[in-house]
């Protein structure tokens, strides 16, 4: 069975399809976080950081792992874990 991570939670691939184990339902569903507990917002950003800015290309908390959590910037400056999560903090809208 193949395995990973998506929003803290596990996922496994099943028939061609990735779905969330324990409560069984697909990825593209938009369940809550399973650290925060929050759902993604409708545009699609981690629900406890929102929108970040123009300069950010992509960016993830974490889920509840530290050493997960990164944002990458469209000049290529990248930050991740703690200093990730400390701009996540400082970046509040």
């Amino acid at each position: 069975m193949i395995k990973s991570k998506s929003k803290g939670r596990e996922i496994v691939l099943l028939d061609g399809g990735w779905y969330y184990t324990g409560i069984w339902k697909p990825l593209e569903e938009n369940v809550p976080c399973g650290h925060c507990g929050k759902k993604s917002t409708k545009e699609g950003y981690d629900g406890c950081i929102g929108f970040l800015g123009d300069n950010v290309n992509a960016a993830c908390c974490g889920h509840g792992v530290e050493d997960e959590a990164y944002v990458w910037f469209y000049d290529g400056k990248e930050l991740h874990g703690k200093g990730a999560l400390e701009f996540f903090e400082n970046s509040k809208f």
